[in-house]
């Protein structure tokens, strides 16, 4: 049956050692996806008779005959079935699809884990490719010195945040069902069990997949922004908490074992934070009481988490005085929280087990922190108080050679602080930069300072905010009155003085600006955070800024604005000054999703490119630093591919002051979901990261880089000259992209709070990048990921063999375009033309359906030829035969639902234009986007 998931980078292609070794560990995800087949064949009978499960049988074969060989006549056949199926059996049908995919899924991410377990097992001493252990020994193997690899630990930095972009379609519930049967599929592999234990573990799988079946996939309402928030926590409670402490202890085993002589303790260097309840960037429910609520979930997960990691401690520390000798500093922090606490009911009471009488009193401190009522010596006021007492409890413990334990629970309790706090994650707050200017022109015109600041160019209004940040007195009053819009603006900064102050600095430092245009843009931000104490100039004239305003480059004219816009600002001395004087570092934020929208993935790669390195110039010229945040989605056509590639993609130079990655959506479940996996993908980053800086240290060879990088601006140019023919120029379009993908009924899939446009407009400017990638997604096009790449490159080989030859070689040598034309190639394969054909027939004017469909397929043709001349393939995923194989094998169980789609669309539009509808019909319309983006592993 189905073999690998697509989705994945092909590691694993190498990693089992023989044929032999290979064809087993297929045997059994087949075994699996049978088992799970079967089980949901049994629900199938159950739920809706025999005759459900043979017409779901007769749709699947005939849909596999199509695929293996198009016969007009079962196309026919096919089709009628389809059409003429009852509604409650078209709607089970539509279901069984769908939910066997998720099964299917299941299956696969199981597989992924058992993978790395056998490559283990059967390896020995072999070290992984890939991983922690992969690149110290490499290191060593290099002879890089110890000093050097402490200097490459010290610059290292990731941070990963977690997003409430709309492209997760799976509820809550349906995902926990998800992980009670994956971690029941695992236990399968158990030799042990008997035959009794195995029949009983079917019986609880049957139980699983019918909850399944009977869980209503589709949610009734939106989730509001503290759903998303709870759905977020979700993965730091499951896996997140453990996993992260995981990684660093590997890197510290890694580095103690190649490197010996050295006591080796990493630096925090990856974390995890968040947009969720922060992001109010076209998201009218995201206001500051939402994010002080937020703040506050935050804040309760993490102490839960540190009681629950308590309790279990208490039960390993069972020492007594009586045999082993504990620290003084340890009876002496008994005795000052006896004196705070007293004898309360929780204390433990043998007095000859010091460690648990301490825990059981940091257990009663943590449970009062955060709580006002409390006085501050009977809780933790910040986390470096809860960290001083572990670090009493790990020396008193080293002392009597009690290391085990110490390193065990205290050791990673101590990382925990470290990288969660007591505010877990932080949260970044991002907005659009015209209701920054909406505001401050409100202000300003209260004040007698500009008539009207909105019309001021953007010189005058530089110069004007220069010099209100300058000047110490405010330009606010909480005596006068402002528009709602105008004080929740101002609340904002207000909410982050006050979160700093009772969170912690860490709680909330960057804030985001969308759509960035200008210097302005950033001042407006500064002046703000200002007027709420978040930016002061002392009485010696020095700075103290706690909040960064970070622009977000999102089109490709904001792309090519970028570096000057940078230029400015770094020159006027107010605004340096808000940078540590120390070590001066900026963030900056690159929007995929958007410049992919604006220009196309080929000009969009180049773009994004081009404005690193431009930008890292000027920020050199003043002596800064730069963290560049990537807002990479999930789809190829957001910037979507796994999280090591994503690290390794970005030229070395560029990464010196730190990383920051987007992770959102159907990403989040599937990276983080499992604690195998999610180790894995963070193994992973961290090998990549220590990879690029190592890199980044040694001189690299650039003798090709600018005559390949003109050859490349030429293929871009041509690129989005083809793109912007399309999307901007043609009349017809837009009217074709609205009436041929699923965008209307997309944006009834309650999947997130934020509306799918920025305005209540039919603009395509105003249109999200989400949907507009998922909409192409469901109708089998992935135009975004791949479209006018084949004009691109054909502006360059021109039918030339040398300039083919420099291509070959461009793709052999050069890691940006040999990742770019990788990524076309998974895009193309993915694609469906011959489905999506199908959607043709939801547009209203044939005529403009053919000559669209035309263009879309001549471009796709010559991409898909160019591509296969570049690489020497006979098809296209040659080079990832794994990949290719399971497109290969999903696709016909994709396509039933696709084919409803269409049919179900059509109908439902029809009712829609006489004014009726059908709460049924839309109901199925919404099943198969659910069960299309299960099938392809994509949303948006």
């Amino acid at each position: 049956m189905l073999e690998h998931d697509q989705e994945h980078d092909h590691e694993h292609e190498h990693e089992n050692g023989s044929l032999l070794q290979k064809q087993t560990a297929n045997n059994l995800l087949r075994r699996d996806v049978r088992f799970l087949g079967h089980i949901l064949g049994e629900v199938l009978v159950h739920q809706g008779g025999q005759e459900l499960l043979d017409v779901v049988e007769k749709i699947r074969e005939m849909s596999k005959s199509l695929r293996l060989l198009y016969v007009h006549e079962i196309y026919e056949e096919f089709k009628d079935t389809i059409g003429t199926l009852a509604p409650e059996v078209r709607h089970h049908v539509i279901r069984a699809f769908a939910i066997y995919f998720q099964l299917v899924n299941i299956a696969e991410q199981n597989h992924r884990i058992r993978r790395k377990r056998d490559y283990e097992r059967s390896t020995g001493e072999t070290v992984q490719p890939g991983s922690i252990e992969s690149i110290i020994q490499d290191l060593k193997a290099r002879h890089v010195p110890k000093d050097e690899v402490q200097q490459i630990l010290q610059s290292i930095s990731l941070e990963l945040i977690m997003t409430a972009h709309p492209t997760e379609a799976m509820r809550r519930a349906v995902l926990d069902i998800n992980l009670r049967i994956s971690n029941d599929v695992m236990k399968l592999d158990d030799p042990t069990l008997t035959y009794r234990e195995r029949e009983q573990l079917r019986e609880k799988l049957l139980g699983e997949v019918l909850n399944l079946w009977q869980t209503d996939e589709l949610r009734d309402r939106k989730p509001t922004v503290i759903d998303e928030v709870r759905n977020g926590l979700f993965y730091f409670d499951q896996t997140l908490f453990d996993v992260l402490p995981d990684v660093y202890h590997e890197l510290e085993r890694c580095l103690g074992k190649y490197y010996p002589d050295e006591e080796w303790h990493v630096p925090s260097f990856l974390k995890f934070g968040s947009w969720i309840g922060g992001d109010r960037d076209g998201n009218p429910s995201v206001v500051s009481s939402v994010t002080w609520k937020t703040l506050g979930l935050h804040r309760k997960l993490a102490l839960d988490k540190y009681e629950k990691e308590l309790k279990k401690t208490v039960s390993q520390m069972s020492f007594s005085k009586n045999i082993v000798q504990v620290s003084d500093e340890l009876l002496d922090s008994i005795q000052s929280d006896r004196e705070a606490l007293g004898n309360t009911r929780g204390i433990w009471r043998n007095e000859k087990e010091p460690y648990r009488i301490k825990v059981s009193y940091m257990i009663e401190k943590i449970h009062n922190t955060g709580n006002p009522a409390v006085p501050d010596s009977q809780k933790y006021n910040k986390p470096e108080e809860f960290t001083q007492d572990l670090r009493i409890i790990d020396r008193s413990l080293r002392g009597h050679f009690a290391h085990y334990v110490a390193d065990a629970y205290i050791k990673k309790l101590i990382r925990q602080v470290d990288l969660f706090g007591f505010h877990l994650s932080t949260l970044d707050i991002r907005q659009h930069s015209k209701e920054h200017e909406l505001a401050m022109t409100e202000i300003l015109a209260q004040m007698g300072l500009a008539e009207d600041y909105r019309k001021l160019s953007e010189d005058e209004k530089v110069s004007l905010l220069s010099t209100i940040l300058d000047d110490p007195r405010p330009i606010t009053s909480p005596y006068l009155h402002y528009s709602e819009n105008t004080q929740e603006c101002l609340d904002v900064y207000k909410t982050v003085q006050r979160a700093q102050q009772e969170f912690g600095r860490k709680c909330i430092s960057s804030y985001l600006i969308s759509m960035t245009q200008g210097a302005s843009d950033l001042l407006e931000v500064l002046v703000f955070a200002k007027e709420a104490g978040l930016y002061r100039k002392e009485s010696d004239g020095s700075v103290t800024c706690t909040l960064q305003s970070v622009p977000l480059f999102e089109t490709i004219d904001d792309l090519h604005a970028a570096p000057e816009i940078m230029r400015t600002l770094l020159r006027i001395p107010a605004y340096k000054a808000s940078l540590d004087p120390i070590n001066p570092l900026h963030e900056i934020m690159l929007g995929y999703s958007d410049s992919n929208k604006d220009g196309g993935v080929i000009t969009a790669n180049w773009e994004l490119r081009m404005a690193l390195q431009d930008i890292t110039s000027v920020a050199k010229e003043f002596g800064v630093k730069l963290k560049f945040f990537h807002g990479r989605g999930g789809a190829l056509g957001r910037g979507g591919m796994p999280l090591n590639r994503s690290i390794l993609a970005q030229p070395v130079e560029t990464i010196g002051g730190g990383i920051k990655i987007t992770e959102q959506g159907e990403v989040l479940s599937s990276r983080y979901s499992l604690q195998g996996i999610a180790y894995r993908s963070l193994e992973q980053a961290a090998f990549a990261l220590i990879t690029a800086s190592s890199l980044a240290r040694t001189p690299q060879d650039h003798s090709s880089d600018a005559k390949w990088e003109s050859i490349m601006k030429g293929i871009s140019e041509q690129a989005q000259l083809k793109y912007q023919d399309l999307i901007f120029r043609d009349e017809d379009f837009l009217t074709f992209f609205k009436e041929s993908t699923p965008l209307p009924e997309v944006g009834e899939l309650n999947i997130g709070s934020r509306p799918s446009k920025r305005k209540n407009s039919d603009k395509f400017e105003d249109l999200r990048a989400i949907p507009w990638v998922f909409a192409w997604t469901q109708s089998r096009y992935l135009l975004p990921a791949w479209y006018a790449a084949g004009s691109g490159l054909q502006s360059f080989y021109q039918g030339n063999p040398e300039n083919l030859q420099t291509l070959k070689v461009m793709y052999e040598e050069w890691s940006f375009f040999r990742s770019m034309i990788d990524n076309l190639q998974m895009a193309l394969a993915k694609a469906d033309l011959l489905i999506a054909k199908e959607y043709g027939s939801l547009v209203k004017d044939s005529k403009v359906a053919e000559r669209i469909y035309g263009l879309i397929r001549e471009e796709y043709e010559l991409t898909s030829s160019l591509i296969l001349q570049i690489t020497g393939q006979q098809e296209i995923l040659d080079n990832v035969p794994v990949i290719q194989e399971s497109i290969r094998l999903r696709n016909p169980y994709v396509d039933p639902l696709s084919y409803m789609q269409v049919e179900l669309i059509k109908e439902l539009r029809a009712l829609r234009e006489e004014n009726e509808d059908d709460a049924e019909l839309l109901r199925e319309v919404l099943l198969t986007i659910n069960g299309i983006a299960a099938g392809l592993r994509n949303t948006g």
